[in-house]
């Protein structure tokens, strides 16, 4: 059950965002890198699994930001609802960070909730927005929109991120749940604390950034008392961080070679200091339609990744990977990938609001 942890309550950042992403551990996913699409440079690690090789959380450097959650049905003999819809979730978030550079968000809610858009897609709620600054404002930011296709029409989607001092959490569920699940009741209070330790301490971003990764590796979870895999899962919303619990991993499969020549790379040198890997990583890309599916084996937190945005624009986007290609897991720092880059188009210009 992962979790997305937004605040705007750092004042030398205008937005800070944190994600767990908790997944079967032996799932084929690449590291993040920089791809193209007709429209957009794009900023993602990229799921393996499914042919449409869609992600949970990306950025182009036009600033179209994207993180995305799936929702967790109860009732799994819903027709309306599938928990495995025919379309991959992760195609929500590149059909945001692939769409044209002037489509506003507001223009994107509309196209996504009416007609077909979310049609044949599991429960999700999808985070997304464009980061720049509101024109003619020092400090305020274009507003982040929630859509989920258990939402209404484009009018009942939540905005958030547009005040200052702020913090927002969204887990696998509505944003909207009256009942709050604990782990984002506790990432909230956490972020708020951390953001005022390190600006009452006046300390830098390396303890910001080591302090936010702690947040992220909170767990609080309920020992599992012989409960199966499907009942015990319920437990997760107790913890932001989830260890490895099921059943053994499953072999490792042919494909994961590639994904796991990354990770080792960057596994040998600590964090890696990235421009463009594309090229490094193309072979990954490649979808394998005989490759077993990776929804058994071990289940836990797999990646975290920290943005942070300050008021100039400039983006640091962090991933860590805890587990090899293999399902052996990684000491913490040891597979960190680092990204630096200015939003282009950051002040508005260039750009047509709605």
């Amino acid at each position: 059950m992962c979790i997305v942890l937004v605040t705007t309550a750092h004042p030398s950042y205008s937005l800070i965002i944190l994600d767990n992403r908790d997944e079967f551990i032996l799932r084929p996913t690449s590291r993040p890198h920089w791809w193209h699409s007709h429209h957009q440079e794009i900023l993602s690690a990229r799921d393996l699994q499914r042919e449409e090789r869609g992600t949970w959380l990306g950025i182009t450097k036009t600033g179209n930001f994207a993180v995305l959650t799936n929702y967790r049905e109860t009732d799994t003999h819903d027709a309306n609802h599938p928990v495995m819809g025919s379309r991959s979730r992760g195609g929500m978030v590149t059909a945001w960070l692939t769409s044209p550079e002037d489509e506003s968000t507001e223009q994107f809610v509309h196209h996504l909730l009416e007609g077909e858009g979310v049609k044949g897609v599991g429960g999700f709620s999808l985070v997304c927005g464009k980061l720049r600054k509101r024109r003619d404002t020092e400090h305020e930011l274009e507003p982040l929109a929630i859509i989920s296709n258990r939402a209404g029409s484009p009018d009942d989607v939540p905005w958030i991120a547009q005040k200052r001092g702020q913090v927002y959490g969204l887990s696998n569920t509505s944003f909207l749940d009256p009942e709050t699940w604990p782990k984002v009741r506790m990432g909230r209070e956490k972020v708020l604390g951390v953001v005022k330790e390190v600006v009452d301490g006046g300390l830098g971003e390396q303890e910001l950034v080591d302090k936010l990764y702690a947040v992220l590796d909170t767990d609080t979870l309920p020992p599992q008392e012989g409960e199966d895999f499907e009942e015990y899962i319920y437990q997760l919303r107790h913890s932001i961080f989830i260890p490895a619990i099921g059943h053994a991993a499953r072999p490792k499969v042919p494909k994961a070679d590639a994904i796991a020549s990354a990770n080792t790379a960057v596994a040998a040198n600590g964090i890696k200091e990235c421009e463009d890997s594309e090229e490094e990583l193309k072979e990954e890309e490649a979808p394998d339609p005989e490759q077993s599916p990776g929804m058994t084996g071990i289940y836990g937190t797999q990646r975290q990744t920290i943005i942070l945005v300050d008021w100039e624009g400039n983006v640091t986007f962090r991933e860590r990977s805890l587990w090899d290609a293999e399902g052996n897991p990684i000491e913490r720092g040891k597979a960190d990938m680092k990204f630096e880059f200015k939003v282009e188009g950051w002040n508005g210009e260039n750009f047509i609001w709605v």
